[in-house]
């Protein structure tokens, strides 16, 4: 999931050791744009996931990924969105995701033009719906 917004507070680091080693947790918050704004915060984990919010001046628009997570404590319920990237948003940039790859991640082929007068092809992944015949006899309304 992405979103947009300003970066308007950098949360204070957490760290500590576990069985598999030390780990830093960072955070961030940016205000969405519009007739609402509201704030959203993310956290993130690792060193170089800090250090990505915290190179980009307050006040930035940033383009945030991020991953939903919740867990269950008590019998409550917590989420947290970890952001897995945050950049300097750039109007009219394409996100990568978005820009010609499939779901095997793996560039998608690109569209060979079709001949004149040739009928455009249909994508390989989808069959050609069936055509139904015309029946005149029918005096239904659709």
């Amino acid at each position: 999931m992405e979103i947009t917004g300003k970066l308007i507070q950098l949360l204070p680091d957490v760290s500590g050791e576990s069985a598999r080693g030390p780990w830093v947790k960072g955070g961030f918050v940016i205000e969405t744009e519009g007739d609402y704004p509201r704030k959203v915060a993310f956290i993130t984990f690792g060193e170089e996931r800090v250090a990505m919010a915290k190179s980009i001046p307050m006040g930035t628009l940033v383009q945030v990924s991020f991953n939903p997570e919740s867990r269950e404590f008590n019998e409550r319920w917590y989420t947290d969105l970890r952001a897995s990237r945050v950049q300097p948003f750039v109007p009219g940039q394409m996100p990568p995701a978005a820009g010609g790859y499939n779901w095997s991640g793996a560039p998608a082929p690109a569209a060979q033009p079709a001949a004149p007068g040739a009928p455009a092809a249909q994508p390989s992944n989808f069959a050609a719906a069936p055509q139904m015949a015309s029946n005149l006899d029918d005096d239904l309304p659709f």
